[in-house]
């Protein structure tokens, strides 16, 4: 039986995978050079590991050594910048509503800062809906790891087989399910490159799903 719902942020809630590409985008083209966007895909969903791609590293093998601290600012500023324009994204309060007319409980599970995180939640008014909030600053390793889905699972006091992931990357999927949990990939425009088929139930954005079928598919996994 479902009882909980746990959301990632980035690209689930808020579009913010697309915005920091772009912003990356911005100060490569400052340097003549273009990002490499398959290899940047490497990095959504997770952190900046020896496995994805570095972008200050891959910068600097093409122009020397940089004022990283310099970059970072002017790169994040324009992040938040083009953050702040977005959108809720598509199903998302809907889904929220429908879940608290059934009494479900609701939880976020991020592998972003909890800065970032419960202030953007709290700037959309949404943060009030969430029991728990889990972020990479509750955990020693974030997604693909699947300690941020136990704790907020934990958090919510339901079992794993209780509640229903919905993500984004393939990093959350793999933590999700590695958690236990029932999983839903909804990709974004980014996201819908990589290979999500290891969710349990992928639809193409959250207004396309409804309690009722989320049930169906949990009860027929």
């Amino acid at each position: 039986m479902l009882r909980a719902l746990v959301f990632d942020f980035d690209g689930l809630i808020l579009e913010t995978e697309e915005p920091v590409l772009r912003s990356w985008q911005e100060i490569y083209r400052e340097y003549g050079l273009e990002l490499p966007v398959d290899e940047w895909l490497a990095c959504v969903g997770t952190d900046y590991s020896e496995e994805t791609f570095h972008p200050y590293e891959y910068l600097e093998r093409h122009v020397g050594p940089l004022d990283r601290a310099a970059v970072h600012e002017r790169q994040h500023r324009r992040y938040v910048e083009i953050v702040e324009d977005q959108p809720i994204l598509p199903g998302v309060e809907r889904l929220i509503e429908e879940a608290r007319e059934r009494s479900l409980r609701l939880a976020v599970a991020s592998s972003s800062s909890r800065d970032w995180v419960v202030g953007n939640l709290e700037r959309l008014g949404l943060a009030r809906h969430f029991v728990a909030i889990r972020c990479a600053d509750d955990v020693a390793q974030v997604k693909p790891d699947p300690a941020l889905y136990r704790m907020a699972v934990e958090a919510l006091g339901v079992p794993p087989a209780a509640a229903a992931a919905l993500e984004d990357s393939p990093p959350g999927i793999t933590a999700a399910r590695r958690a236990g949990l029932f999983c839903v990939a909804v990709p974004n425009a980014l996201t819908r490159r990589l290979d999500l088929s290891h969710a349990d139930l992928t639809v193409d954005s959250l207004a396309d799903l409804s309690l009722d079928d989320l049930i169906a598919a949990m009860a027929g996994r």
